[in-house]
């Protein structure tokens, strides 16, 4: 599969905007279209080139996808772009019309209009990514296509009658400069026929305007920004023309205690001090159920647990991440007494303070002390931060 670069092509910087894109068409398609160049196949294949860059950038849902994922993303969400060139006039009659005020010759084809691509986005917890699977109901308005008439804008059993002015062709033909100018016909509006009476449910217009409820299911471990493709469930074609495409992105709302890294979890987990020293086994609460958690002991501040296999799968390949917690050491801000004694002789038999710190010398005594040392001794520990240091 050969890369596309759609930017390039059309000549515009990846953060160009609508405008940009649809004047840097307008003015490829002047250059390159197949009636200004007969018979020759590069300006061709340049035009239905520039014509598959504009569908895919001027739909938000397309370019989304093409940003995110690239050629060959887009390709794997079910985009088809253009057969042929009468594909290209088919989607495009109406921005012709706009650009030249007219239609170029493009055949029968005309009759057929498939319905464009819509795109919506959906809103889901942290807490769903674990499930096996999200449903989300989802309600979109839009055009479908008219039951009575399927599409065509009259009624099916009167028929239509073949157009008078334009003699079923559809259009008036005419050469202006190096063009075949076509204009569409005014009375059957290209269509090459006339009603013999219009479709009493659609009023002519082949689609109905209507609101429609959808069920989606999210796999689980689904990204943010993640965006699928409901064939059919555009909006409805006319004259025989296939349905557009429904884009969905989802979005994840952030949780409060964890977050996410590819398909590894990160989260803290807060133990005693007690416990960082001699060990525990925590149970933590964990979407849906519980953890056992191993503190080693002598577990430091800001280290880190990895729980293998305990993260989020990956919806492609089921394969899962690790969640990563990393300890936050709680000390004690108050003590009792009798607790205070038992520290104090626990970091006496553990060398963390020295033994003449529990003498009932004064705080001054032991300032004139410290300045009569030349050599002062380190702090320990617990003696600095636990019971008030040489600065306290």
């Amino acid at each position: 599969m050969n890369y596309k670069d759609y930017y390039a092509i059309l000549g515009v910087p990846r953060n160009a905007t609508q405008d940009e894109i649809k004047r840097a068409y307008r003015r490829l398609a002047m250059q390159f279209h197949p009636d200004r160049n007969q018979g020759d196949k590069s300006a061709e294949e340049k035009f239905k080139d520039i014509s598959e860059a504009y569908e895919v950038l001027s739909d938000p849902a397309k370019r989304a996808i093409y940003d995110q994922e690239g050629y060959v993303g887009l390709k794997s969400s079910g985009y088809r772009g253009f057969e042929d060139i009468s594909d290209i006039f088919q989607s495009f009659s109406d921005l012709f019309e706009e650009f030249f005020g007219f239609s170029f010759e493009e055949g029968p084809s005309k009759k057929k209009r498939n319905g464009a691509d819509l795109s919506t986005e959906v809103w889901i917890n942290f807490e769903d990514l674990f499930k096996e699977e999200t449903q989300i109901d989802l309600e979109i308005e839009r055009w479908e296509t008219c039951e009575t008439c399927q599409g065509l804008g009259y009624d099916p059993v009167k028929g239509v009658k073949l157009c008078e002015a334009c003699q079923g062709k559809g259009k008036v033909h005419y050469r202006e400069g190096f063009f075949r100018v076509a204009y569409l016909c005014p009375e059957c509006g290209g269509k090459g026929s006339t009603f013999v009476e219009k479709c009493p449910s659609c009023k002519g217009n082949g689609r109905i305007r209507r609101k429609r409820s959808l069920k989606i299911s999210i796999p689980p471990g689904v990204e943010d920004g993640s965006i699928f493709r409901l064939q059919g469930e555009g909006e409805g074609g006319l004259y025989g023309g296939r349905p557009g495409d429904l884009y969905v992105r989802i979005r994840v709302k952030p949780h409060r205690y964890f977050r996410r890294e590819k398909n590894h979890v990160f989260g803290e987990i807060k133990v005693n001090f007690v416990s960082a020293i001699l060990g525990e086994t925590l149970t933590l609460p964990y979407f849906g159920k519980s953890l056992e958690v191993r503190i080693p002991p002598g577990t430091q501040p800001e280290e880190e647990l990895i729980l293998k296999g305990e993260g989020l799968p990956d919806w492609r390949t089921k394969e899962r991440g690790d969640l990563i917690l990393k300890v936050k050491v709680e000390l004690p801000k108050k003590l009792s007494p009798e607790g205070m004694e038992i520290l104090k002789n626990l970091a006496e038999k553990e060398g963390w303070i020295k033994s003449d710190s529990r003498n009932g010398d004064s705080l001054e005594g032991k300032k004139k002390e410290k300045k009569s040392d030349p050599k002062p001794k380190k702090e320990g520990f617990w003696e600095k931060f636990l019971f008030g240091g040489k600065d306290a």
